[in-house]
């Protein structure tokens, strides 16, 4: 998909994207895409670009990628996120970019759609194992990131792992005020 350029693949998840009602989102790697902010995205979208040598249209991608997040403000669409603390601490772009993903991040996260669950660092792990990131589509579809491919899961039983493993991940994140605090200890350690 990417041999096309970044913009097409943005463009061809706009129809999940608005048939889904119920997102669920486990990010280990870096803030889910629907949370990003543009500086943000320009960054991870210019390392793919990069690491995977494909058409350089970053900034068509990353316009496609911020008109889909008007789906956060409309419709009845609910989006449940779980983030480990490092994706916090793992500076993408400069310090700058960073700190201005972060703010976003709490922008965003206190909108009535929006659930953000934030895995902190040092908690005990349980059953609650960090995986690979993946993000369910209601309980139709859950696509995961990996470094070589994009996975599509379709079968009920897998999918049904998906959300096992969401549930387990939920119970180990902090919400509310103790997730903004620790976005915010993330924003003033990159001072």
């Amino acid at each position: 998909m990417e041999r096309a350029g970044l913009t097409h693949v943005q463009q061809s998840v706009a129809p999940l994207f608005e048939r889904t009602r119920r997102f669920r989102a486990y990010q280990s790697w870096v803030i889910p895409g629907l949370l990003q902010s543009a500086a943000y995205t320009r960054a991870v979208l210019s390392t793919v670009a990069h690491l995977r040598d494909v058409p350089d249209d970053i900034e068509d991608a990353v316009a496609v990628r911020m008109e889909r997040q008007r789906i956060l403000h409309s419709g009845d669409h609910r989006f449940a996120m779980l983030v480990e603390e490092w994706v916090l601490r793992t500076v993408i772009g400069d310090n700058d970019t960073m700190a201005g993903a972060l703010g976003h991040l709490i922008s965003v996260a206190s909108l009535p759609s929006v659930s953000l669950g934030i895995i902190p660092l040092g908690t005990p792990r349980g059953a609650g194992w960090p995986v690979e990131s993946f993000t369910m589509y209601d309980d139709a579809q859950v696509n995961v990131e990996l470094v070589s491919a994009h996975l599509t899961v379709t079968q009920p039983g897998e999918i049904a792992e998906y959300a096992k493993a969401f549930a387990e991940l939920s119970t180990l994140a902090v919400y509310g005020a103790q997730a903004r605090s620790l976005i915010t200890t993330a924003i003033n350690a990159l001072r």
